[in-house]
């Protein structure tokens, strides 16, 4: 059977961000991926602040989390096949991340071309009730891997 199913993208997904070193320098986690959903969360680290008079998590470590979230809600959207990569990610940054506390990135992936996946999050710190940061971006869709393994 050709046909990838919901588990192989969790798995495919998991090992994924496994393999990135930022992700790992970065200690994300993939808390969520469900149908074009995805959580990932990273804790707090006094190497990634960008200023050390307030504590502030750099915004390079929030785009990078807000990124790999976006990147995972489209691996694992039902209509798009296992690859991608950002084309376009636009962050709007609303608030500092509040120093000492994890920063969870919540992405959905909402419509699927047939070569583009558009997506939305927002990363908050722990208390939730105040984005961090928007975003929106472009990603691409591989369906090259798709029609060689019908080929098969």
């Amino acid at each position: 059977m050709s046909d990838i199913t919901p588990e192989m993208k969790v798995r495919v997904a998991r090992q994924f961000m496994e393999a990135i070193p930022h992700s790992s320098y970065l200690k994300m986690s993939l808390d969520v991926l469900e149908d074009g959903i995805a959580e990932i969360s990273m804790p707090y680290d006094e190497k990634l602040v960008g200023d050390p008079k307030t504590g502030v998590i750099h915004g390079g470590a929030v785009s990078a989390l807000m990124d790999s979230c976006c990147g995972a809600a489209v691996m694992c959207h039902p209509d798009s096949p296992l690859g991608t990569a950002t084309i376009d990610l636009r962050i709007d940054y609303m608030r500092p991340a509040t120093p000492g506390q994890r920063l969870v990135a919540r992405a959905e992936c909402y419509h699927v071309t047939r070569s583009v996946a558009f997506v939305r999050g927002h990363a908050y710190d722990e208390d939730r009730n105040r984005p961090v940061a928007a975003c929106t971006g472009a990603f691409t869709v591989d369906r090259a891997q798709k029609s060689k393994d019908k080929g098969s």
